[in-house]
């Protein structure tokens, strides 16, 4: 072994000398717990030497292992060994990853001089003279750290912390990153001064590609900034960093006193330590920086990081930190604001997000103080009034370019934002550190601010960034193409001013190593040779920059700046009420305007502002000076308002539109409205004075008096008044009352009186007499109406009135008359003779009680039944007359008298005539009793009908029916004449034994139950005729068969020799002859022998065959006159056989059959012989299958004579048909019995759904449950009397099913289909049960899991600080809403437009929003805020004080709304700001007369502290109101000035609790002033506890002493007005007509223009010739649709795997349903191949994944696809190389997956088979396959899995053939479904056409019809009337308009309400600028 010197010594405390020849090693021995260390002199050792001396040194046992490394965890070799410096540390470790056990110190050296790092801070960042440049020296830091992270994959985390807590340490700041960390060696690099990235040698740098906006992180260049940042900031910095892959943190102090102390000590500057020990290590910070101790502690868990802590910090940067805090986080925000929010930058109003990497940085400042102050925490992210955010929201338009210099030095990309000018001010940003201008003050004059159009002013147009960040002391001012034109140009030269730009340059341009400035950017970017390049969605255009430019920036004039816009133009007139004449013409009239956003329209309330006195009106319309026929942009403008209420002022007022108060509400407008209104008549009062008051709906008697009555006029202050309430002081308005009384009558209501009362002082009131002469009945209404000038309405509203309905009634009955009774009576018929009944004056009325009539008839017996009274009404009921009188044709005329007794006329006489009386018997005749007849011979009757009194009576269906035994009833009609004759037919009867029959002959009248039936004897003698037969056999004379009997005889055989006898009616017999035998017919033959029945022999007759075939034979004589019949009984003959008969054939198994089976024998023909006994049974046997010969018995029936046998039983066997075998002696019998399945014992589960069962909660079950009925030996039962019930075990789980339980169908099976479960989270059973009548069947039970359904709504979670304050006016806090899911997840996934925010004044009512709430819409999500929490912010609190509610809601589909809790608050009011009236006061009108009323400016008034918004905000404030009177313009301040009561010009009132009370406020008599003028009431509060002063309500007021010829004119304008507002309104009418003609016009071309489009694209796509009628397209559809339905049913191939879990979150399905296959050879193969994967489950996330994992037990294989990894790109077949074929490939190669087709997510399914199927071909067949592989190997490229379509496949090994490489037939695999042919989604697109093309019809049709229906509508002779008339009122009002002109009016000053009329200088705001 080699002998060396080894050297070792400590090293000692000197500095380090430069050693040209020794290179010294200090090593640490890191495997013991102190880690000594010792210095090695290695200047003459290699590796191996070094290693020696480290085994002696340290006593290492060559056994042990050990590693060696640098400080950077670099393991020593030999060549890194001769690579280390003089003076390195080197570890000695047990292992490279070694946690050091103790912290060991690293020398380093670095050049500079220590003055060159403390005081370049000074130089460079304090060149600005302002603390403002330290943002830019923490932007050196934060430069660094964006550098350290570029290469972050997740979130990039930078933090500024700036510790001022002293409770924790001295001051510090620290700048914290989680980037990738400094090594040893980086971290000694850092240490030296100017060593850039470019100049290190330890590493090589590499630029970064480009990138859009050079946002490349590549921003921490020159070595300079970040040590010139820190000694700027402080004294002293520790670096604290932890690089990735090193288990240790390296840490280096530099600071200033260190420096100092140094050069004191002649030590070596540029030296220092590096401390290396393990995270979370702070043994060595000592107390004034305690603060580290958090800090290190927070590095363990950390895979890198970098933290610079700069203590000593000046106070001076800690004041300008604190206390600016806002405005240096928001200079940083604004130089790195495309760093923090991404290429487009923080695009406030989008809700789209920078997709972006590098928008995932976050840099975080926090100021933590000394509490109790909170520290502050601010994200870059949040600031949102950096200058680049308020340029971008600002924007309306953008012009992007580019820029190429001479040199192509470096990429410049610019963006110009275009800020356009809205209605009334600039939009172009003001920086935030400027002090914001004053605002215009709304004059009525037409100065324009100078200011107006100097929007970006004389600011430089481009600032600059540097690869991504801003370079802040660098701008470019303009280029020449984008500067203001020298010469005249179309565009105005404001909007050359209203446009900010951007550049954004990489590091080809030099920059300032503080990166303060550029060195030379605008010099290059003004170079001559520079180019400009117009980009437009990322595409450079070629062209002239300039033009493109000026082009762009017209559009933008033209479309983005906005004024005033006047709309719905309607006519031009001209005002000759404008003093100017010259600007009387011409003046445009608009409907409404469009103001800053808000739109004014005609009869909008509004009020006015800045005038004489508040107007509160509607827009009546709006007018602007000048030509106009349309729309216009322009300013300035007037509004003519009518003025409200109309009922008390009846005029218009015309305005400038500046002068509208748009900050006035409804509320407030009606509310000072209603408060005029309230002065106005309100109701009447009415009273009666004598005291006989009349009630609502009073009853009186007819003659009663009315009245008398006063009635008194109140208002809604309960105030009698007698005049209108005054609208100036010249004009009274009296009132009157005006009584009317209306009679109602069906034929219209009559006036019954009318009278007018004028206001008598003396009462106060308005009186009416007493009326009398009410005597007509009926219903009546008393109307009081109050009227001012014979009006009972003011404007367009009636004055009060009162009602009182009543009804005057009949007297006292007096008299009464005869109603209408018919006059020709009848015999006996009772009638009803009516009287009415009347009072004095001839009305009818109620009769007398207990009143009596009396009839008296001469001739004539005349009762009555009974009296009825009904109202006025007295009937006489049942009036009878009986008596003789003449026939039916005749009448005789009587006079009746009827009296009521106890009237003054008590008698009337009527005249009646009376006939006979209604049927009341009949009579028969002859009357002989009683009455012979020969039998077969006719009887005659007569019959007459009489009425009750013996009359002879004719009536309509008179029928007489008489009856004859034995023969048809007959009947005679007696309907005309009341009698008749009767001749029956012969009579025929059967005489026995030649005795006479009697007969009872009898007479009813048909349908007259009251006549009594007539009855007459009739008795019939015998005749001749033949009567009787008789059968007799020749063997036996004296054997006779009677008639119906029964003979037995042998069956089979025949019955002979029966004979034949005939008998008279006499009963002696008739010889026979051929005549008479001629007329003898039996029924069992047809061929009868004539000779033999002469001799009177019948034919043989044949006996049936079976013994139960009774036969009925009959013998008769001339038409079965006379016959004999008898019935022949068959007998049986000898035994043959044996005979089982069962009762029934059908049982069950193991049920014994119900009945029994009858043994007998039979004979030939099957009749039973009963020739069995009861010794028989022993020798009777039975064999059948499965018979259970136990329970089997025979039994003898003695009454039956057979044998019965019982209890037949099967108890095996499968049901089916089973034979039955008996044997007596030599007879055999053989039955077949039907064996069923038998009694229903158990159910079972046929299929349903795969096991185990997950279902989403509120979701269904797709496959049905089939349960089948069983018996108990397994075999299908069909007894449908069971009943299959379906339930769950546990009532917690609901189900929707389509039915819980049914009977079995006629296979024994039920079907349950569960369509929703919904329940908690957890397992369940479903049960089947049967049951047979009571008894139990058990079933099958289903294990159910169910899943809470994360993406399904079921609550509304709402955060916001209930502590915060709500001031009218002001700002909501931040609400936040999260979505809570079924499984109380937050909903990530909804669209924040279906959440919204319902506000409504008032307390909770109900759970739902009311009608009238206002709904407020989800703001935009921030970049920085986490999903699934929609926020509101900004939202603006309702201006009105008061209880308010809030609920929040989610739209979850058309129809259902899921609301949240609903959450009340209080609005208060916000700070006082003005004294205001309760309600707005009427103008004062005032004149200096004597009277105090015309000298009152306020009668009463109440003043209030209010906020700005009106509501009052000074309930804690008292001080007082002082009043004086002012002029009301600039122009007449020399007016004298009208003086208070006592000559005062002041007056002050007390103000108590915010509130004051005006009362009695006039004017001195003889008060001086102006006549004609108007005056300013000042209400001016003086309250000291408010700092700033209260703004003063001011009254304005007339002041007046002429009346004469303001009531003049005052009529004329009145009368005007009314002519004009009925002109305009049907104007109006016709213009809307116009304009709805157009609409619909215009509709009718769009319609037919969609119409024709789609007829062009079916006939151009789809080459389908479509009808214009509607009917056929609908043939065409329907046919259509019948195809395509035709092609689903079509059978197709599909997949038969479940999949069961497709429906849930996260979840795609089973491979096996992602995807189709066309070819069958393909998807057999394919599938096959994939076999394995079939039916595994893809999910999208790995949580999804496991969820089904355990959901299943790990049953279910799955696949998530976040953690696939698939390589891009789409690499070509192995055969095809760099675009080129290396060789002709046979079999059709194609990747297997591309024969795939997605039916949906076709990305993620792409992914899927990437992952599954690989790079595996298909070829045509084996060979192919072969020789493809074998061509691919031999390029040297390997060859993946081919398949062929014949099943085959080689491995990409290349093996092929057996079993396990051949797939089996499709039928035995699962294999991928089919897709639908193409025709299918050709006839889908043509049905979608085709239905647009009939709904787009029938809008055409609709259309056309509504055009055609407006058009007769215009053109019909009501609407030609109406513009007639118009024409006509046009007439007058030109009169009435020359009237005006030509009356002499005394000239008067101008009012204020004309201020804003034009002058006649025409204001350049008039012209008319694009929008």
């Amino acid at each position: 072994m080699k002998q060396m010197k080894l050297s070792v010594r400590r090293l000692p405390a000197s500095p380090l000398q430069e050693r040209k020849n020794r290179r010294t090693i200090k090593v640490f021995n890191c495997r013991l717990k102190n880690a000594p260390e010792k210095v090695f002199e290695t200047s003459e050792m290699d590796y191996n030497d070094f290693r020696q001396a480290l085994h002696k040194e340290f006593a290492i046992q060559l056994h042990e292992t050990f590693v060696l490394t640098t400080t950077d965890r670099t393991v020593l070799d030999f060549d890194k060994f001769a690579m280390l410096q003089d003076g390195c540390t080197l570890y000695l470790l047990q292992q490279e990853d070694q946690t050091l056990a103790a912290a060991v110190e690293e020398q380093i050296m670095f050049q500079p001089h220590y003055d060159t790092l403390i005081r370049s801070g000074m130089y460079e960042y304090y060149a600005s003279n302002s603390q403002k440049s330290l943002p830019y020296a923490l932007a050196e830091l934060i430069d660094n750290a964006l550098s350290a992270t570029a290469k972050n994959a997740g979130v990039r985390t930078i933090e500024i912390r700036m510790m001022f807590d002293e409770t924790l340490g001295k001051p510090a700041v620290i700048v914290l990153d989680n980037g990738c960390g400094m090594t040893s060696k980086q971290l000694t690099n850092w240490a030296v001064y100017r060593l850039s990235k470019f100049a290190s040698k330890e590493e090589g740098y590499v630029r970064p590609d480009p990138v859009p906006r050079s946002l490349n992180s590549d921003i921490s260049y020159f070595g300079v900034g970040g040590k010139q940042a820190v000694f700027y900031i402080g004294d002293s910095t520790r670096m604290i960093t932890k690089p990735v892959g090193s288990p240790d943190v390296h840490e280096l102090v530099v600071s200033k006193e260190d420096f100092e102390k140094k050069e004191r000590n002649k030590e070596d500057i540029y030296s220092g330590t590096i401390r290396n020990r393990k995270p979370g290590d702070s043994s060595h910070v000592n107390k004034d920086d305690r603060f580290l101790h958090a800090l290190i502690a927070e590095e363990s868990g950390k895979e890198s990081f970098t933290a610079v802590v700069i203590t000593g910090v000046l106070p001076e940067h800690i004041g300008f930190l604190k206390h600016d805090f806002d405005a240096w986080t928001r200079q940083l925000a604004h130089i790195y604001h495309y760093y923090i929010h991404g290429l487009d930058g923080n695009v406030m109003n989008s809700s789209s997000t920078n997709s972006d990497d590098r928008s995932k940085i976050d840099i975080q400042v926090t100021l933590r103080e000394k509490p109790p102050k909170c520290p502050c925490v601010m994200n870059l992210r949040e600031v949102e009034n950096d200058l680049q955010t308020l340029y971008i929201n600002a924007a309306a338009d953008t012009f992007e370019f580019k820029v190429s210099t001479e040199d192509n030095s470096g990429t410049v990309e610019g963006i110009l934002r275009y800020h356009p000018f809205l209605y009334d001010k600039e939009t172009y940003p003001r920086e935030p550190d400027t002090t914001p201008q004053a605002p215009l003050v709304d004059e009525d004059d037409d100065n324009e601010s100078a200011d107006l159009h100097q929007a970006r002013g004389k600011r430089p147009i481009f600032e600059c960034f540097w690869n991504g960040r801003l370079i802040p002391y660098t701008t470019v001012s303009e280029f020449e193409w984008c500067a203001q034109p020298k010469v005249k140009s179309k565009l105005p030269a404001e909007c050359y001013s209203r446009f900010s730009g951007v550049l954004f340059t990489d590091d080809g341009f030099t920059v300032s190593t503080n990166k303060l400035t550029f060195m030379e950017l605008e010099l290059k970017l003004k170079d001559k040779n520079t180019i400009f390049t117009h980009v437009v969605n990322g595409q450079n255009l070629r062209g002239n920059i300039k033009m493109e430019f000026t082009k762009w920036l017209q559009n933008c004039h033209a479309n983005l700046d906005k004024q005033v816009q006047f709309l719905d133009y309607q006519e031009t007139i001209t005002r000759p009420e404008v003093t100017t004449k010259k600007m009387q013409h011409p003046w445009a009239t608009f409907s409404s305007i469009e103001w800053d956003g808000k739109k004014y329209e005609t009869g909008q309330l509004v009020k006015s502002q800045k005038t004489q006195r508040n107007i509160y009106g509607r827009v009546v319309r709006f007018l602007l000076y000048g030509n106009y026929d349309g729309d216009v942009f322009a300013t300035g403008g007037q509004v003519e308002v009518e003025v409200e209420p109309k009922e008390l002022y009846d005029t218009t007022k015309t305005i400038p539109i500046s002068k509208i108060d748009r900050n006035a509400t409804d509320d407030a407008i009606k509310k000072n409205i209603e408060s005029d209104r309230a002065k106005l008549p309100a109701k009447l009062k009415v009273d009666w004075v004598e005291g006989v008051r009349w009630h609502q709906k009073a009853v009186r008697p007819a003659g009663t008096p009315l009245g008398p009555i006063k009635v008194e006029i109140l208002n809604k202050k309960e105030e009698s008044i007698s005049r209108m309430p005054p609208v100036d002081q010249k004009t009274v308005r009296k009132l009157s009352v005006r009584l009317q009384i209306i009679r109602h009558d069906p034929k219209g209501d009559q006036e019954f009186a009318s009278f007018v009362a004028q206001h008598i002082s003396k009462h106060g009131s308005f009186w009416f007499k007493k009326m009398e002469n009410l005597t007509d009945l009926g219903s009546y209404t008393l109307s009081l109406n109050a009227m001012v000038n014979e009006s009972t309405d003011v404007g367009d509203k009636q004055l009060p009135s009162y009602r009182l309905s009543f009804t005057i009634k009949e007297g006292s009955a007096q008299s009464f008359t005869v109603g209408a009774v018919n006059t020709t009576l009848h015999v006996g018929a009772p009638f009803d003779i009516p009287l009415q009944i009347k009072d004095a004056y001839g009305n009818l009325t109620a009769p007398p009680p207990e009143v009596k009539p009396v009839l008296v008839c001469s001739g004539l017996d005349v009762c009555y039944k009974a009296v009825d009274c009904s109202g006025t009404m007295f009937t006489i009921r049942g009036v009878k007359a009986r008596g003789k009188v003449q026939n039916y044709q005749q009448s005789k005329t009587y006079d009746l008298k009827v009296t009521l007794h106890g009237l003054k006329a008590d008698s009337q006489t009527l005249k009646i005539s009376l006939l006979p009386g209604k049927p009341h018997s009949l009579r028969v005749a002859p009357k002989d009793d009683p009455i012979t007849v020969e039998n077969g011979k006719a009887v005659a009757f007569n019959v007459e009908i009489h009425d009750e009194a013996g009359n002879i009576t004719a009536h309509p269906k008179h029928i007489v029916h008489c009856k004859v035994p034995s023969l048809p009833p007959m009947e005679i009609d007696c309907s005309s004449t009341g009698a008749g004759h009767i001749v029956t037919k012969p009579i025929n009867l059967k005489i026995i034994k030649g005795e006479p029959q009697q007969l009872k002959v009898q007479f009813d009248v048909i349908g007259w139950k009251n006549i009594t039936s007539v009855v007459r004897e009739l008795k019939v003698l015998p005749s001749t005729r033949i009567s009787q037969m008789k059968l007799c056999s020749q063997n036996d004379e004296n054997l006779v068969l009677k008639n119906n009997e029964k003979v037995e005889w042998l069956a089979g055989s025949s019955l002979e020799c029966l004979f034949y006898r005939l008998y008279n009616e006499a009963g002696r017999e008739v010889s026979l002859t051929a005549e008479i035998a001629s007329k003898i017919k039996v029924t069992w033959t047809t061929d009868a022998n004539i000779a033999d029945l002469v001799r009177g022999k019948l034919p043989a007759v044949q006996v049936p065959t079976q013994v139960q075939e009774e036969r009925f034979h009959q013998v008769f004589y001339q038409d079965q006159s006379v016959s004999v019949s008898f019935t022949v009984t068959p007998r049986p003959d000898e035994p043959t056989q044996l005979k089982a008969t069962p009762s029934q054939i059908t049982l069950k198994l193991g049920e014994t059959l119900p009945g029994n089976i009858n043994l007998e024998l039979v004979d030939q023909y099957d009749n039973v012989t009963k020739t069995l006994n009861s010794t028989c049974i022993k020798n009777i046997t039975v064999d059948a299958e499965g018979l259970d010969m136990s329970a089997l018995a025979f039994t003898w029936q003695e009454s039956s004579g057979s044998v019965v046998v019982l209890g037949v039983c099967f108890k095996s066997g499968t049901p089916g048909f089973r034979e039955m075998c008996f044997t007596y002696r030599s007879y055999v019998g053989h039955v077949k019995v039907k064996v069923t399945a038998g009694d229903p014992a158990e159910l079972k589960l046929v299929s349903g759904p795969k096991q185990p069962l997950q279902v989403l909660n509120d979701h269904g079950i797709p496959t049905s449950f089939l349960i089948q009925l069983c018996d108990g030996w397994g075999n299908p039962s069909s007894d449908q009397r069971v009943v299959v019930v379906f339930k769950s075990s546990n009532p917690a789980l609901k189900m929707m099913t389509t039915v819980t339980s049914q009977p079995v169908n006629t296979d024994g099976r039920a079907t349950f289909t569960v369509k929703n479960v919904s329940g908690p989270k957890g397992n369940y059973q479903l049960d089947f049960k049967g049951f047979f009548n009571t008894k139990p069947i058990l079933g099958p039970s289903v294990s159910l899991t169910v899943i809470p359904d994360s993406n399904k709504p079921v609550k509304l979670s709402v955060n916001y600080d209930d502590n915060a304050t709500f001031p009218a006016g002001g700002v909501f806090p931040l609400f936040s809403v999260t979505v809570v899911s079924d499984e109380g997840s937050p909903i990530t996934t909804l669209n924040p437009a279906d959440v919204s925010m319902f506000l409504w004044k008032g307390t909770s009512s109900g759970n739902t929003p009311p009608q009238t709430a206002f709904e407020l819409k989800c703001s935009k999500p921030r970049s920085d805020e986490t999903k699934g929490c929609f926020r509101f912010r900004d939202k603006e609190i309702p201006e009105q004080g008061g209880k308010y509610t809030i609920q929040f809601s989610l739209h979850l589909d058309k129809t259902k709304v899921l609301f949240g809790d609903q959450i009340p608050i209080n609005v208060v009011a916000n700070r006082p700001v003005k004294l205001g009236p309760d309600s707005e006061p009427p103008t004062p009108v005032v004149s200096y007369t004597k009277v105090i009323a015309n000298r009152t400016l306020v009668e009463n008034m109440t003043l209030r502290i209010m906020d700005s918004y009106g509501n009052p905000a000074g309930q804690n404030l008292d001080g007082k109101v002082v009043v004086s009177i002012q002029n009301s313009g600039d122009n007449n301040n020399n007016k004298s000035l009208p003086l208070f009561e006592g000559k005062t010009s002041r007056v002050q009132y007390s103000l108590q609790e915010g509130k004051t009370q005006i009362t009695k406020l006039a004017i001195m008599e003889n008060s001086p002033g102006e006549d004609g003028s108007v005056y300013v009431l000042i209400f001016k509060p003086e309250v000291s506890m408010v700092q700033t002063s209260l703004a003063a309500f001011e009254l304005p007021f007339y002041f007046y002493n002429d009346v004469e010829n303001q009531r003049t004119m005052s009529e004329l304008s009145k009368k005007k007005r009314e002519l004009a507002e009925n002109v305009d309104a049907c104007k109006d009418a016709f213009a809307l007509n116009k304009d709805l003609l157009r609409e619909l016009t215009s509709h009718l071309m769009d319609s037919s223009k969609k119409v024709d489009d789609l007829r062009k694209e079916l006939k151009k796509n789809m080459n389908i010739e479509v009808s214009v009628y509607i009917l056929s397209v609908d043939q065409l559809l329907k046919e259509k649709t019948a195809e395509i339905e035709r092609i689903r049913s079509l059978q197709r191939r599909v997949c038969s795997i479940p999949d069961q879990f497709r429906e849930q979150q996260d979840v795609l399905g089973m491979v096996g349903h992602l995807a189709f296959v066309q070819d069958d050879d393909a998807a057999r193969v394919i599938s096959w191949h994939i076999r394995g994967e079939m039916d595994c489950v893809i999910t999208k996330t790995t949580s999804a994944a496991r969820r089904i994992y355990d959901l299943t037990q790990g049953r279910q294989q799955v696949m998530a696809l976040d953690s696939v990894f698939v390589p891009t790109g789409n690499r070509p077949l192995p055969h095809i190389r760099n675009g080129h074929a290396l060789f002709d490939p046979p079999g059709n190669p194609v990747y297997a997956r591309e024969l795939l087709m997605y039916p949906r997510d076709e990305a993620n399914c792409d992914i899927v088979f990437r992952n599954i199927l690989g790079d595996t071909i298909l070829i045509d067949d084996l060979d192919s396959a072969n020789s493809y592989r074998k061509a691919v190997v031999q390029t040297k490229t390997p060859c993946p899995t081919i398949l062929t379509r014949r099943g085959e496949r080689i491995s990409r090994i290349g093996k092929f053939g057996g079993a396990q490489n051949k797939a089996p037939p499709i039928q035995a695999l699962q294999v991928f479904g089919a897709p639908f042919p193409q025709d299918y989604h050709t006839l889908k697109e043509q049905i979608d056409l085709l239905s647009q093309y009939t709904s787009a019809l029938k809008k055409k049709v609709d259309a056309q019809k509504e055009c055609e229906d407006h058009l007769k509508v215009m053109k019909s002779p009501e609407m030609l009337r109406r513009q007639q008339e118009v024409k006509e009122k046009e007439k007058q009002l030109e009169e009435i308009e020359r009237q005006l002109m030509s009356t002499p009016v005394r000239p008067v000053k101008r009012r204020p309400e004309d201020v804003g009329e034009p002058s006649g200088i025409i204001s350049k705001r008039t012209k008319h600028w694009p929008r």
